[in-house]
């Protein structure tokens, strides 16, 4: 099984591509494969007339590591209580051709940090409805980790137990283990 990993972040020290990292290894202790795709900042706006073929060469990138994933794992910031652009805009170029999307019928989950109370959660939320409308299968899971930069890890694993219990059930459920994964505290 392959997951692909895609943080909504561009900034070096994103706590989001780290909380990404620290599930892409429980996805390898699992015996399943990991991979963060690093190209979002390289894709350009979305526009219908620049959307022929396979598209501008990052959106192919994307869309081709997209098909090869088995399942996919976001991580989401917030900005301005919703998603950030360059996330929304990467799955905008995802969701064409409308009824041929690279989402469709992919088993994805979003977790996501942020330095604030609430972990991203309205973001989550918006990820999770704009992925549902591309046809992917959005996992009923949660991980909002609050006051990242406190809560987080070095490596991004969360320090709650009760959080890493969270992330080891979105990784589960993309694994296809329902009950998730226990992950030591």
């Amino acid at each position: 099984m392959r997951v692909l990993g895609i943080s909504g972040s561009l900034r070096r020290d994103s706590h989001n591509t780290r909380l990404l990292r620290a599930a892409g290894e429980l996805v390898q202790e699992h015996g399943a494969e990991f991979e963060a795709f690093e190209g979002l900042k390289a894709i350009p706006p979305y526009d219908e007339d620049d959307d022929v073929g396979e598209g501008p060469g990052a959106v192919a990138r994307l869309r081709e590591a997209i098909a090869g994933a088995d399942a996919i794992l976001f991580a989401t910031p917030e900005y301005n209580s919703s998603v950030p652009g360059v996330l929304k805009n990467a799955v905008d170029w995802m969701s064409r051709p409308a009824g041929k999307s690279p989402l469709r019928n992919k088993p994805v989950a979003v977790v996501g940090a942020s330095t604030g109370m609430f972990g991203a959660v309205w973001a989550q939320a918006e990820l999770r409805k704009v992925l549902g409308a591309t046809g992917a299968r959005v996992a009923d899971v949660e991980l909002a980790v609050g006051h990242a930069h406190e809560q987080l890890e070095p490596s991004g694993h969360p320090s709650d137990p009760a959080q890493r219990e969270a992330l080891g059930d979105a990784v589960g459920v993309l694994l296809g283990e329902p009950q998730g994964l226990r992950v030591a505290a």
